[in-house]
């Protein structure tokens, strides 16, 4: 194998200001509306009516793109990944993208994708699939995982364990009155890991 150039781009809520999309289009290679976009709509129930699923479609068309695509893992053939020049992977339930990237064998188009050098946007639970596992999901939100999950390894594309909306008390309430930087402390040292904290604003660019 050639040398890979890993272009991920980890965000909490996909392109929430300009910052994020100039960031974006400085990873894309060619004009925008030269490429094609898959937008992998597996983790939400609502698929592609999901709102910010829509909303990555109207931010994709604003930036000049014109093949964009709703992929859904759980139900549309993989391959129909393997020509993208751009995936989107929006949020939802971690734990159903999780089975069904592994179960439908998007993992493996995936990972050749990553080798041609695409561009994989991940985006709350989809930033999370691209790290190592996804243990941190089942620490906060258990009551998430319908499937019982034996197995929590994740795509592993990046060693970034991601913690998305990490200053949104209001979705992660606790019944002791923990604060999220109060539990996530406390799963860095039951894990002996560390957690890339993510707001609602940010977003880190990976590439090697």
């Amino acid at each position: 194998m050639g040398l890979i150039i890993l272009k991920l781009l980890l965000t909490s809520n996909g392109f929430y200001n300009a910052a994020i999309k100039e960031q974006f289009l400085k990873l894309i290679n060619g004009e925008p509306n030269e490429l094609d976009v898959a937008i992998i709509t597996t983790a939400s129930p609502q698929k592609d009516n999901n709102r910010f699923a829509q909303k990555a479609k109207e931010d994709f068309k604003n930036m000049g793109f014109q093949y964009i695509d709703f992929i859904d893992v759980e139900f549309d053939n993989p391959e129909s990944l393997a020509h993208k020049d751009v995936i989107y992977i929006n949020g939802g339930n971690p734990f159903n993208l999780l089975f069904h990237t592994k179960q439908s064998g998007a993992d493996r188009i995936l990972r050749e994708l990553v080798a041609k050098n695409v561009v994989i946007v991940g985006v709350s639970a989809g930033a999370i699939l691209l790290g190592p596992n996804i243990k941190v999901v089942h620490f906060f939100t258990p009551q998430m995982d319908e499937l019982n999950t034996k197995d929590f390894s994740a795509l592993d594309f990046t060693d970034k364990l991601v913690f998305p909306h990490y200053d949104r008390e209001d979705l992660f309430k606790d019944s002791t009155n923990k604060t999220i930087e109060d539990r996530l402390k406390e799963f860095e040292i039951l894990e002996g890991c560390e957690v890339t904290r993510l707001k609602d604003d940010e977003y880190i660019t990976i590439e090697k």
